[in-house]
């Protein structure tokens, strides 16, 4: 499986670097997520629960970090098994780069998955994958939102007079891990 995406972002690159390292925010952001633990330098220890269709089932799992630039970029790889009900395992490759609204962040999710949660199909997989991913921005943003209000009070105030005006919104494109870590801990949930 392979998916990619973007968020404009309120807040400025640093911190959202700084969120995306964080594995307190990552948990509470990535849905079903109940553990987020540093086990080493740039490796990290997750448990979340995950439910495709008709499958339901607890992964366990490892992370990895590489070819960090901070704070612009890194590659994120996973690992993950769900007993039964299958495995995944893949990469991601996150960017945060300034733009004129502020910053954006992309991904790029590749992700392989096994056992059961495989045989679901990939029409139900790729759609259970962006519901998550679409889930992890929502919580990420309200959680920027709430350690970060100044930054989103004044993207509302220059958003406000374009609202008016007769000219479309800007699109939020959401994508994985992953953010990207959604979208790569997407892959541990398969």
């Amino acid at each position: 499986m392979d998916m990619q995406g973007s968020r404009q972002l309120a807040i400025t690159q640093q911190q959202a670097w700084d969120a995306l390292n964080n594995p307190e925010v990552l948990k509470t952001c990535i849905p079903g997520c109940d553990r987020l633990e540093a086990t080493g330098e740039n490796q990290y220890a997750i448990g979340m629960a995950v439910k495709i269709g008709p499958v339901a089932a607890k992964f366990t799992g490892k992370i990895a970090l590489s070819d960090i630039k901070a704070p612009e970029r890194y590659t994120i790889s996973f690992e993950g098994q769900g007993g039964p009900a299958g495995f995944g395992k893949g990469r991601a490759e996150v960017l945060l780069a300034p733009n004129a609204e502020g910053h954006l962040l992309s991904y790029t999710v590749q992700a392989s998955v096994g056992g059961k949660v495989a045989q679901l199909g990939q029409r139900l997989i790729d759609g259970a994958a962006k519901s998550m991913a679409e889930d992890f921005f929502k919580r990420f943003d309200a959680e920027m939102q709430r350690q970060y209000p100044q930054a989103y009070a004044e993207e509302a105030a220059m958003a406000a007079p374009a609202a008016a005006a007769p000219k479309a919104l800007p699109v939020w494109v959401w994508g994985l891990l992953a953010l990207v870590l959604a979208a790569g801990l997407y892959g541990l949930s398969r």
